[in-house]
């Protein structure tokens, strides 16, 4: 998923740091409620944020079927 900002006809994608951050600030205000509900929802939005701004695995790590060959681009055995 790309998240990004169209200004001026470029698009600033936005990165890590921005992720990190909110998630910080979701956290904290967790922390400082006393409704356990609102902070429940507020940890797992960060955990969202956070997983966003996470870089995705290079290669393939999807598990494949014991009688795939792993040499074979069509995955016929």
């Amino acid at each position: 998923m790309a998240v990004g900002i169209l200004y001026n006809g470029r698009v600033t994608v936005l990165g890590k740091s921005y992720f990190n951050k909110q998630a910080s600030i979701l956290l904290k205000f967790a922390k400082s409620t006393s409704n356990s509900q609102l902070s429940a929802k507020l940890v797992s939005k960060a955990a969202d944020l956070k997983s966003q701004g996470d870089p995705l695995p290079e290669n393939d790590q999807s598990l494949r079927a014991p009688d795939v060959d792993p040499d074979n681009e069509t995955g016929a055995a």
